[in-house]
């Protein structure tokens, strides 16, 4: 990924062939061994940072005029410190470098390519250690091994880039999770899922890809696609394959013939109608220490109108006792088959009870803060609320 995005970028391939150090780590474009002045008047090598904006799998025109640096702030030859340029200092992390300082240096109308950006900055930084040593260049032609993108995605993440949270991210880019059940709900969660950095995303379901849910999909199915009467599993798995790297098919339902599936996993989504699997289901995780997230929703025709309410519950070890005698999930199912396909499923209630459960399962992973630190969230629509309960501490 990386050689093939400098192969297809002219203005970043121009400065690898000029003899900088250039690689890509993530979405950010690296040059190292930059010379320098720190404040004792030593020459130094230091390492300039840009984020990189993609289109059409190459570089595009930079958004921001902003750069970073990791070593001490650069200097003048006389070891006062270079005001043009100074923007912040704080250490922060981005594609797994450590940078040190942030610089501003905006031509006007901006800059035209990487290449203009980054010898700009390379100018500022290095004349007056040039003028120490007339032999000091960031122009080594040492060639830098391709690090490639060890991450699961087809293309790279350069939104997370772009706002400085890679790093936030990665918190859970380890991580091998199961979807089970990818109706409404299901669907949407997997669709939030793939845009993050998880090692895997297991799909387990045994239905076909039919009409009515490409109503409360995300995305639109073409009709030569429903033609094909597709497995759910095998749809998404095409679908968000074109994103994500590690989309693992199940062509099943998981009941008690096959639990030992879901050993493996990290962590497990729950977005199933019948009642009766997931007791065993739940039985089967809370017995490996795998946390999971369980959701519902109800809604109902009231005086011409719909309301119901969405849940959420998060089960762990900590609240893993409560979570099974709390009653609010029945392991019983409805006598009437039927039910099942009367349940009103809205395309944007599923997208919300996912989004819901995502969101939980970052709090828990250190993504977002969570100070509430609750077990069990409730959505009701009418009153437009969110009720929650079983706090941790």
């Amino acid at each position: 990924m990386s050689l093939e995005l400098i192969n297809r970028s002219p203005d970043i391939k121009k400065l690898r062939n000029e003899g900088y150090e250039v690689s890509i780590h993530g979405a950010y474009l690296v040059i190292t061994n930059v010379p320098y002045v720190d404040a004792n008047k030593q020459v130094k090598k230091g390492t300039l940072v840009s984020d990189i904006t993609i289109g059409a799998g190459k570089a595009a025109p930079p958004r921001s005029h902003v750069a970073y640096f990791a070593g001490s702030y650069p200097c003048n030859a006389d070891g006062t410190v270079i005001q043009s340029i100074r923007h912040a200092s704080s250490p922060n992390v981005l594609g797994g470098i450590r940078v040190d300082h942030s610089f501003s240096n905006k031509p006007q109308g901006g800059y035209a390519d990487y290449h203009s950006k980054m010898t700009q900055y390379i100018r500022i930084i290095s004349n007056p250690a040039r003028a120490i040593d007339r032999t000091a260049t960031a122009k080594t032609f040492k060639v830098c091994k391709d690090i490639g993108d060890d991450s699961k995605f087809v293309y790279l993440d350069t939104n997370s880039s772009r706002s400085h949270i890679d790093y936030i991210t990665e918190k859970v880019k380890d991580q091998k999770v199961g979807i089970i059940g990818l109706g409404g709900t299901g669907s949407y969660i997997l669709d939030k899922l793939a845009k993050t950095k998880v090692a895997e995303i297991h799909l387990f379901d045994g239905d076909t890809f039919l009409q009515h849910n490409a109503f409360r999909a995300p995305g639109s199915a073409t009709l030569e696609e429903l033609d094909q009467g597709m497995q759910k599993v095998d749809y998404y798995a095409i679908k968000y394959g074109l994103m994500h790297r590690a989309i693992i098919p199940h062509d099943s339902y998981v009941d008690q013939s096959n639990l030992s599936v879901l050993d493996a996993l990290d962590f497990v989504f729950i977005s199933i109608d019948r009642n009766e699997p997931k007791k065993f289901i739940f039985e089967r995780l809370i017995s490996l220490g795998i946390p999971f997230i369980d959701v519902g929703m109800g809604v109902d025709r009231v005086n011409d109108a719909l309301t119901g309410m969405l849940r959420v519950s998060l089960c762990t070890l900590q609240n893993a006792k409560n979570f099974m005698d709390s009653k609010r999930i029945s392991f019983a199912d409805e006598e009437d088959e039927g039910a099942y396909n009367d349940n009103i499923q809205i395309a944007e209630l599923n997208a919300l009870n996912a989004c819901l459960a995502i969101i939980k399962w970052k709090k828990l992973f250190g993504i977002y803060h969570d100070n509430e630190e609750e077990y069990n969230a409730t959505y009701s629509i009418n009153v437009n609320s969110i009720h929650n309960e079983d706090h941790g501490t």
